[in-house]
């Protein structure tokens, strides 16, 4: 890797985890969006897990008092058990797939009934999240849409508890996700060891910074926003998947 796309990346990866430092969300889906198009899904998948890891296990640290435990530990029991079946097909989508279902990803909790609420501190639904997630993890590279409509939705928890809960799930997640595509799968991906350590530094900066943000803002203006921040990065990524998708087909024809 050219050291010119080493210095965008790492803007790319300052910029967003500053955006996940504030919204405890959105960045993720414009990084991954970002390095499918540049690197192999395998070798992207590696890299935002790395990044990822960084970024909410800085944040989860930095709002430690914050965290709510009890989801956490059912949200992991769910991950597990995806990663356990995955582990058995190997599965790898193409790029315009894996863009297509980033893109979906925040409607799905639409699909649910209008009067069903999320409780977070419920064991079946954050299990069943856990499992949902990690399996948008393994075909998209995140679930941050789905885990946010899971706490945002409650009702139960302040700005400061979603962000805090929320970064210890994904660094979880991220943490299988990285023993997925850089062992567990055929050809699975590398990563260069300083680009993987520029990452790392890129992510703890952006969410330090954007620490001081999130506290000046209302709960108000921080549900407000994040919904329609998640909705605007979703619709772009169906639209770009689909064209990716079109082309690639014609091509093959």
């Amino acid at each position: 890797m050219t050291p010119l796309m080493m210095l965008v990346l790492c803007l790319v990866m300052l910029a967003t985890s500053f955006l996940s430092g504030i919204f405890g969300m959105a960045g993720g889906m414009i990084l991954i969006g970002v390095l499918l198009v540049l690197l192999p899904v395998q070798t992207a998948m590696v890299l935002h897990a790395v990044t990822q890891m960084a970024s909410n296990g800085w944040r989860g640290l930095l709002w430690r008092k914050h965290v709510r435990w009890r989801p956490v530990a059912f949200f992991v029991s769910g991950c597990l058990l995806a990663l356990t079946v995955w582990s058995l097909t190997r599965y790898v989508p193409s790029t315009p797939v894996a863009l297509i279902l980033l893109g979906v990803t925040p409607f799905l909790v639409k699909l649910f009934p209008a009067d069903w609420q999320p409780n977070p501190e419920s064991r079946l639904q954050a299990t069943a999240y856990g499992t949902v997630c990690m399996t948008l993890m393994l075909l998209t590279g995140v679930a941050g849409p789905l885990i946010d409509s899971f706490f945002l939705g409650s009702g139960k928890l302040d700005r400061r508890e979603i962000v805090a809960t929320k970064a210890m799930c994904q660094v979880i997640g991220h943490g299988l996700k990285l023993a997925y595509f850089g062992s567990i799968i055929e050809q699975a991906g590398m990563l260069d060891p300083v680009l993987a350590v520029l990452a790392i530094v890129s992510s703890m900066v952006g969410t330090t910074v954007a620490k001081r943000f999130l506290e000046m803002m209302s709960d108000g203006q921080y549900r407000l926003w994040a919904g329609r921040i998640i909705a605007t990065i979703a619709g772009y990524y169906i639209i770009h998947g689909m064209t990716l998708l079109v082309i690639s087909e014609t091509s093959a024809r």
